[in-house]
């Protein structure tokens, strides 16, 4: 049995926002745009892996929800309290200069991890925690 990552999904509260960051600043393709109900779903990945998506989705993306639920999960999206996202880079000092010369917000600056890797953070226009990372040696 081959089990293989296909989509993980990744709460925003502004998909026009969510774009410029994902598709503008990191370079990810827009695969998929999708309104219902009044919601939208984004679906973006990186050119160099077809079989892998990101979809920027609503943060209750449930059309029945109440308004308190929509609340609570609005402000825990805010909080950074949510989702987030691991990626993989071959220069990550690189990575991290480019976010960050386009207005990323940073969390982390590049440091040597003891677990093998070289890595960095930044926090995507909605909250949401990406980290990047390289491995040592690369």
């Amino acid at each position: 049995m081959d089990i293989k990552l296909a989509t993980c999904f990744l709460a925003v509260d502004d998909h026009d926002k969510a774009l410029a960051f994902y598709r503008d600043i990191l370079g990810l393709e827009v695969r998929n745009d999708v309104s219902f109900e009044g919601m939208r779903w984004v679906t973006v990945g990186s050119p160099g892996q077809p079989d892998v998506e990101v979809v920027l989705e609503p943060p209750l993306a449930d059309p029945n929800a109440s308004a308190a639920d929509r609340q609570a999960m609005a402000e825990l999206l805010a909080k950074g309290l949510l989702r987030g996202v691991h990626f993989a880079t071959d220069d990550l000092d690189a990575t991290f200069e480019r976010i960050r010369a386009a207005g990323g917000e940073v969390l982390q600056e590049p440091i040597d991890q003891p677990y093998g890797v070289r890595d960095c953070a930044f926090r995507d226009p909605a909250g949401n925690m990406l980290r990047f990372n390289q491995a040592r040696g690369k």
